[in-house]
């Protein structure tokens, strides 16, 4: 299995929890309060610096109101095409 942080699916993934934070009205400050997490969590995922477990996908889905399968779809068809 290829590395994954810096492939084509996990920028994209940041890309849309990135969006999902701004259309949710939060800064990363706000969103870390929610989780239960330092400002400096949310900048490590953001910038790709770290993974995302599924579980924290969850939480993520839940607090930003997105729906994670929906989310998880489009990360798939702008990612990388090998599985």
């Amino acid at each position: 299995m290829a590395k994954t942080l810096g492939s084509e699916r996990h920028k994209a993934l940041i890309r849309l929890l990135i969006e999902a934070r701004e259309k949710a009205g939060l800064t990363q400050t706000e969103l870390a309060e929610k989780i239960g997490e330092y400002q400096s969590f949310v900048a490590r995922l953001e910038s790709g610096q770290r993974r995302i477990d599924v579980v924290e996908f969850l939480e993520l889905a839940e607090v930003l109101g997105f729906d994670e399968c929906e989310l998880l779809k489009s990360v798939m068809e702008i990612g990388d095409s090998n599985p």
